[in-house]
């Protein structure tokens, strides 16, 4: 068939179009070469014009689809057809058959589905109304002639009417166009006439379809394409019209079945794109035939033979999901399948390692499809996956089923089966084949697993997901230039939404991605989906598998066993209180050191191992449990941290103890001392969450109180200490040893006094104390040769604590046999908690905190000054503190001598900018009322001990007892030491672990006397240059507690003890330390930007801390007369004058400083702030200030200080009613200086607008308030006739109104 067949065929659509009546038409324009075809929807690719003529279809379609779409669901029906007549004369005959709409054709192409079904419908019905009366006609052969078109008599289709035959030529050569839809349209076009119309010939029809889409050898790729294609549909059409099957029913002889099936795998294997859907269309076909045509008609085509032969060797997958699908239709091992399924066939075999060698070529080809998946693969998945697999599945997993029951289940033969297939099925192909081979067949090893994750149980994926899988995976996602990384990546983000809500699924993948990458997937793959996997455990019996797992990776085993009595980790809580204490362990495996190093190399490796013990607290840190199940699941962790961390089976690697009725397993190789160790801080860990989250019931409740963590722990620990074949894992030394047994007398002894206490505030302090000497206890095994001083100390104070009915305290300090003097306990216990610091681990440095915060109330002086002497404490001493222990808190002279040096040297070389050369220690203008607050609370006999504490040889007993022993070691260091870098770190980091003492001390006492203590010594600490260079954490962590726990505590402290001449001094030396300048060093060298910056940083919160400790002090003074409800109240009149004289004294010096020097730097905001909150100081100070702001030695202070005399006035003399006269009267005092001070600022004139505004609000301010008490006379008076005449130039309107209120 050519191009000049076809543009014949498509000039006579033309003349069906013009004129319907008469079809002698046809024949006079058959050879008519058309201009432009209008109806071109059915004509091939491959002629330039049809595409051409395409395209303006395509354009002017698309505007009116809607419309062709409308008018084609409610076009109306055909009018009837008239009666056939027995007219001899053709034209007649022609004229009386129904006439076919061209437009039937053009719908069929139509995107709409709906359009597209109406077409065809309409089509065929219009069909057989046609060759309904083409058969009633007489003389058919007259029809035939006049309307034969191009089409040759000879076709086969001599029964059917012209225009059938023309529709059938038409509708062929539509399946063939790629224009929008017209595949789809035309095929189901053709599908209805061949299933609905009996006399079209199917085996003619067949020739026709080969003989109009034939491929000639002068097409192109393209035009080639479209006929195979347009054959491929049109012989789905037939397939599905169902013509075949009755044709063979009829007539079970006919060959038709049998040349259709070679038409159609013949062109199957024209082209590859061809095969699946060629496969399809013989699959419906086979699907509506009955086995026995299948078998004698199907099974023997020829060209199935041959096709099924050369399958395993071009590699066919088609080929193989045909014989699969045929094999299932007629479940006989026919010998047609060749090498493609094995005999007998059976899914065993199928998925056996040799015949999947066999196939394999013909499974990795199914790839040319990406990214869709092959057919193939879904009845695969149906054989690896049967249904009775996947339903026994879901029982076993549903949560109702019990444990004993998942245990003693037995696998069926099916089960078995398919444990077998997808077992071999993996290591052979996805392994074997896929994984090792190009990207586009490892993209389709994540397809696989995709489409098998909604069916897979979750007992086959550690089959899938192997350690090639895994490790190919992490390849992946650990190179993002890669293109299959998005493949990887969504797979991933599938594989964590199919676990979603299925525990067990979570447990068997994550094991498998950790197992396989060594513990290290999220590292490698720079994601956090082990962690997120890991922390989606909310229920009970999801933490316990997921811990079970865990367990059983730590001991290399790779199933959990389904006896009882091998594994019985975290199934059933067993109890302690038995009365065996007997264990033995006869039923132990034995097994030499040989045989433990043979087997090493077998084990999981180390990382992996750590992976799984830095996970086992983490289960319970999202799960949302009831107290009692985390309980449960606590002490299963901690049995096994315990086991695995402390203790190693010196005869195999099982013991059992009858005791507990558990058997406990280990490793076959010997675990390292470095995961012995993890396994002990992640103990402490699990015992300091559980302190945290511990919500005892109270008695009244009637139920008996659970057995917290610490308890369990050391009954357990004792348990297995009594086991002949178990150790330690390491050895102690004698002191060590004693220290643990101490500890654990003590903790038994404090458990006992706790449960005698009740739920009170005593048992409080001993539960604390109990969580602590488990910590200690643990640390001893951790770091050997450290501790055990410490335990003994921690022990004795326990003890002392037991010979009391109350606290720590009531040991009264009582000399010993040899008449010394005793230390108080409580001080011996901080010493404790001090030494343990340094070294502790954060468990451990949180049970410390719950200690002190206990028994934080009972601190006595000295321990709390011990504490603060650390604080301070500096290795690297400041100027003027070389040769003096910063320590110390007396020579109050000496260091009020070095501020008065300081000064001297800045009045010789501060300029006007404010700089000195060198940066003096802030320190010192704090330090010299340390004393006076501190000396009436330190014993007499206190400073005998510290006068030694800079001399490390000579240091004896007892002082190291009253000192911090770590301090000593630092001291020893830093001499000892080349580099003194290490201990300074050290020292900054025990100084920040103090902190967390002190404020625990400072929120639990606010109104402590001791708290000014605390205060004085943060103070100097923070004013200390040496701090800020150490460290800026320990700055910003030093304000934040003076701030938070100090400056805004709700309760104000109250101390009687503390003279108002103290407080006094205390507030010269905070109002001094907020006016000194910032200073800079005057060498050549320009520091750099950080430094500066810090520096400036640092000055800005000394001076914060000078305004803040202001307020603070001025409000204690005012609360030694008055409660705090009264402080708003109050007023100088309720002081005497000696005590206020005192206070305004110092605001007097600091007023004189700031209007005679620019040297200082105290902020007018701050004094502006002090007489807002404390308006009696500024009653008393307003002449004074009014006096200084006159005459100022700098000029420019005098404005700078009008908004704090405003704030001064607006308290001293309030405009109301009540209080006019009395504020008339104040007010007329001060009035004299006032127009003073207004002469003088209208004479002077800034010259800066900023500045000038200023004075005019000031005047205004003033001349308001003159105006409403009828002042304004004497205000007048006193400005004089020059101060009046200056007014009225620099002040303008605003003198002027003040003049006309005069009267």
């Amino acid at each position: 068939m050519g191009s000049k067949k076809r543009t014949s065929a498509d000039s006579s659509d033309d003349v069906f179009e013009n004129n319907n009546n008469h079809t002698d038409s046809f024949l006079k324009k058959k050879n008519k070469k058309s201009k432009h075809d209008k109806t071109n929807d059915d004509t091939p690719s491959g002629a330039a014009c049809s595409r051409v003529d395409m395209e303006l279809q395509k354009k002017r379609k698309a505007s009116d689809k809607e419309r062709k779409r409308a008018a084609a669901l409610d076009k109306p029906k055909p009018p009837p057809l008239p009666p056939a007549t027995s007219d001899s004369n053709s034209d007649a005959a022609v004229s009386s058959l129904p006439e076919l709409p061209l437009s039937y054709f053009r719908d069929l192409a139509s995107p709409d589905s709906l359009i597209r079904e109406a077409a065809a419908t309409s089509l065929v019905k219009r069909l057989q109304e046609i060759q309904k009366q083409y058969e009633s006609l007489p003389d058919k052969e007259t029809i035939d002639g006049g309307l034969m078109l191009e089409a040759e008599k000879n076709d086969g289709l001599d029964n059917c009417a012209p225009h059938l035959r023309y529709a059938l030529r038409r509708l062929i050569r539509g399946v063939s166009s790629s224009r929008e839809c017209a595949r789809q349209g035309f095929a189901l076009g053709l599908t209805l006439p061949v299933s609905l119309i009996s006399s079209i010939n199917v085996e003619s029809l067949l020739k026709l379809i080969s003989d109009s889409l034939s491929v000639s050898s002068s097409m192109k790729g393209q035009d080639v394409k479209e006929c195979l294609l347009g054959r491929l549909f049109a012989y789905g059409a037939i397939a599905r019209s169902g013509r075949l099957v009755e044709e063979w029913k009829s007539d079970k002889d006919s060959q038709i079945v049998k040349e259709f099936t070679n038409a159609l795998i013949g062109l199957a294997a024209k082209k590859r794109y061809l095969q699946e859907p060629g496969v399809h269309a013989l699959l419906d076909f086979v699907d509506k035939l009955p086995v026995d045509a299948v078998v004698t008609h199907v099974m023997e085509a020829p060209e199935l033979h041959k096709w099924f032969e050369q399958a395993t060797e071009v590699g066919n997958p088609d080929a193989l999901l045909l014989a699969l699908k045929l094999h299932d239709k007629i479940s006989v091992d026919h010998p047609v399948f060749g090498k493609l399924l094995p005999v007998p066939f059976s899914s065993g075999k199928f998925f056996s390692a040799d015949h999947l060698s066999v196939i394999g070529d013909c499974l990795k080809e199914s790839t040319f499809c990406q990214p869709r998946v092959h057919t193939l693969w879904f009845v695969i998945r149906d054989m690896l996956l049967p249904e009775a697999v996947v339903q026994t599945e879901d029982v076993s997993s549903a949560p109702s089923s019990s444990k004993k029951q998942k245990r003693n289940r037995k696998s069926s033969p099916v089960e078995e089966e398919a444990t077998n297939n997808i077992r071999s099925f993996c290591e052979t192909f996805m392994e074997g084949t896929l994984l090792s081979s190009s990207h586009d067949r490892k993209n389709l090893a994540f397809d696989i697993l995709l489409l098998l994750l909604p069916k897979l149980p979750a007992s086959f994926v550690q089959y899938f997901l192997s350690f090639k899988f895994v490790q190919c995976l992490m390849d992946i996602l650990s190179t993002k230039d890669s293109w299959l990384h998005k493949v990887a990546t969504h797979f991933l983000t599938e594989l964590v939404d199919w676990v979603k809500d299925d525990d067990t699924k979570r447990v068997a993948v994550t094991m498998a991605l950790q197992k396989h990458s060594e513990g290290k997937f999220d590292n490698i793959t720079r994601t956090k989906t082990v962690k997120n996997l890991a922390a989606d455990f909310e229920t009970e019996e999801g933490c316990t598998l997921f811990l079970q797992n865990l367990m059983n990776l730590f001991v290399d085993e790779q199933h959990v066993p389904e006896e009882p009595s091998s594994m019985k980790w975290a199934l059933e809580p067993s109890s302690l209180n038995s009365d065996q204490s007997q264990t033995t362990d006869d039923n132990s495996e034995i097994g030499s050191n040989e045989e433990k190093d043979s087997v090493g190399t077998t084990g999981n490796s180390d990382v992996l191992k750590s992976w799984v013990i830095e996970s086992l607290p983490g289960i319970l840190k999202h799960a949302k449990l009831s107290p009692e199940a985390k309980l449960r699941v606590q002490k299963q962790i901690l049995k096994f941290l315990a086991v695995q961390g402390l203790f190693v089976a010196s005869l195999g690697t099982e013991v059992t103890s009858f005791e507990l009725q558990e058997k406990f397993k280990w490793p076959k190789t010997a675990t390292p001392t470095a995961l012995c160790k993890m396994c002990i801080e992640q103990l402490q860990l699990l015992l300091s969450n559980s302190q945290k989250i511990e919500n005892p019931l109270p008695k009244e409740s009637g139920l008996e109180q659970p057995e917290d963590p610490v308890s369990y722990f050391m009954k357990f620990l004792s348990t297995l200490q009594s086991i002949p074949s178990v150790s330690l894992f390491r050895s102690l030394n004698e002191a060590d040893e004693k220290a643990v047994k101490e500890l654990q007398e003590t903790e038994s002894k404090l458990s006992k006094e706790e449960k005698n206490c009740g739920l009170s505030s005593e048992a409080s302090k001993y539960h604390a104390l109990r969580h602590l000497v488990v910590q200690l206890l643990l640390q001893i095994l951790l770091h050997p040769g450290e501790f055990s001083e410490a335990a003994s100390e921690l022990s004795v104070c326990c003890d002392k604590a037991f010979g009391s009915s109350s606290d720590l305290l009531n040991s009264d300090g009582e000399g010993e046999a040899d008449g010394e003097e005793e230390p108080a306990v409580m001080d011996v216990l901080v010493d404790t908690l001090l030494s343990l610091l340094p070294h502790s681990s954060a468990p451990m440095r949180s049970s410390i905190e719950q200690v002190f915060k206990h028994f934080c109330q009972d601190v006595t002086n000295d321990g709390l000054l011990r504490m603060l002497r650390v604080i301070k404490k500096d290795l690297k001493p400041a100027r003027h503190q070389e040769d003096q222990d910063s320590e110390d808190l007396d020579d109050d002279e000496d260091l009020l001598a070095i501020e008065e040096e300081e000064e001297e040297e800045e009045n010789e070389e501060m300029g006007e900018t404010g700089e000195s050369d060198d940066p003096a220690d802030d320190s010192e203008t704090v330090t010299g009322v340390t004393h006076m607050a501190v000396d009436r609370e330190v014993p007499e006999d206190s400073d005998a001990s510290d006068d030694s504490e800079e001399e490390d040889d000579g240091m004896d007993d007892d002082a190291m007892f009253r000192m911090d022993t770590y301090l000593a070691q630092i001291f020893k260091e830093k001499r000892n030491q080349a580099g003194g870098e290490t201990a300074q770190s050290q020292l900054v980091l025990f100084k920040l672990r103090v902190l967390s003492l002190l404020e625990i001390y400072l929120h639990e006492n606010p109104g402590n006397p001791q708290v000014m203590t605390v205060y004085l010594n943060l103070a100097q600490a923070l004013v200390n240059p040496s701090t800020a260079e150490s460290s800026q954490q320990l700055l910003q962590r030093i304000w934040g507690i003076i701030q938070k726990k100090i400056f805004k505590a709700k309760e104000l402290f109250k101390d009687e003890s503390i003279e108002l001449p103290t407080l006094a001094s205390l507030l010269e030396k905070n109002l001094k330390l907020a006016a000194k300048p910032f200073k800079s060093k005057k060498s050549g060298v320009d520091p750099s930007k950080k430094k500066q910056s810090a520096a400036w940083n640092r000055h800005k919160m000394i001076a914060n801390l000078a305004q803040n400790s202001t307020y603070w002090v001025l409000r204690i003074i005012d609360s030694r007369k008055f409660s705090e409800t009264e402080l708003e109240k109050i007023d100088s009149r309720k002081f005497s004058e000696t005590e206020l004289e005192k206070v305004l004294d110092v605001f007097r010096s600091v007023l004189v400083g700031y209007f005679d020097s620019k040297k200082s730097q105290i902020k007018v905001d701050f004094l502006e702030e002090v007489f807002r909150r404390k308006p009696w100081i500024s009653h008393q100070l307003f002449g004074f200030i009014l006096e200084k702001s006159v005459n100022p030695k700098v000029e420019y202070r005098r404005v700078e200080a009008l908004e704090m005399i405003s704030e001064a006035l607006r308290s001293l003399v309030p405009i109301s009613k009540e209080t006019h006269e009395e504020s008339k009267k104040i007010m007329k005092s001060h009035l004299v200086k006032l127009s003073l001070l207004i002469k003088e600022l209208v004479a002077n004139m800034p010259e800066k607008q900023a500045r000038r505004a200023k004075v005019r609000k000031f005047c205004g301010r003033i001349f308001r308030m003159v105006s409403s008490l009828k002042l304004t006379k004497s205000l007048l008076k006193g400005l004089g006739e020059d101060g009046q005449t200056a007014c009225e130039t620099n002040l303008g309107d605003l003198f002027m109104n003040l003049k006309n209120t005069e009267g």
